[in-house]
């Protein structure tokens, strides 16, 4: 997946009713590129399917976790680029102190989530992780 892949898939994933038209105005390229990268999006398997979700629906993932991130030089940007492409990446938010970047991942398994460490911790730039499971989540007001 380059980088235009990345972009059509989060777009996908904000609405995933988007029509072709729509994607190719927000990502600025031709209806052709849409339906050609979806195409073959599908075929590779990166893209598994559409779905309608209820609110009954929507859970939280099985395994989720933090992963610290200490990027190289000035390849903040561009790592943050290749995570937005990433299917089990929910949110990327850039910090200040020991780590540059934090990244919320969400999977089905343990080793769903040790294959996507493990493709996060192979980014040119990347030279050093730290990733904490999150066990239990209590929400403010609930």
């Amino acid at each position: 997946m380059d980088e235009l892949d990345g972009k059509l898939v989060q777009a996908l994933r904000r609405d995933g009713r988007a029509s072709v038209s729509e994607l190719a105005a927000d990502l600025g390229v031709t209806r052709a590129t849409v339906k050609a990268r979806m195409d073959r999006l599908r075929a590779s398997g990166e893209i598994a399917g559409f779905t309608v979700l209820t609110r009954s629906d929507v859970a939280d993932h099985a395994v989720r976790g933090l992963m610290m991130l200490g990027i190289e030089g000035r390849g903040t940007e561009r790592v943050m680029r290749a995570l937005a492409g990433m299917m089990d990446v929910q949110a990327v938010h850039s910090t200040n102190g020991t780590w540059d970047l934090i990244v919320e991942l969400g999977t089905g398994t343990l080793d769903a989530l040790d294959e996507c460490l493990f493709r996060i911790r192979r980014l040119d730039g990347v030279t050093r992780s730290e990733t904490s499971l999150l066990l239990s989540t209590r929400r403010a007001g609930r």
